[in-house]
């Protein structure tokens, strides 16, 4: 089951589980679009993985289900990807 990690790794913005600005790579690394598009280049600077956005899972799956709340954040912030 998905994480939903509670924001984005780079600007650190809050990403509530119901957010359409969140995308993820298959590693669960957590961006906003903004970030994703602006900055990566839709590519995850830790693994190199595209980036999709994360779906959204339903509110009535939230009660037991719940979003992560644990925040992962890159101190230096996120560097441009550079192509290979």
């Amino acid at each position: 089951m998905l994480e939903l990690r509670p924001n984005c790794e780079c600007c650190d913005k809050d990403l509530p589980p119901e957010s359409l600005e969140a995308v993820m790579c298959s590693f669960e690394c957590t961006y906003c679009t903004s970030c994703a598009d602006s900055v990566l280049s839709g590519i995850c600077p830790n693994c190199g993985g595209e980036l999709v956005r994360r779906p959204i899972r339903p509110a009535g799956k939230l009660v037991n289900n719940p979003a992560s709340t644990k925040r992962v954040l890159k101190a230096e912030g996120c560097a441009p990807v550079k192509a290979a």
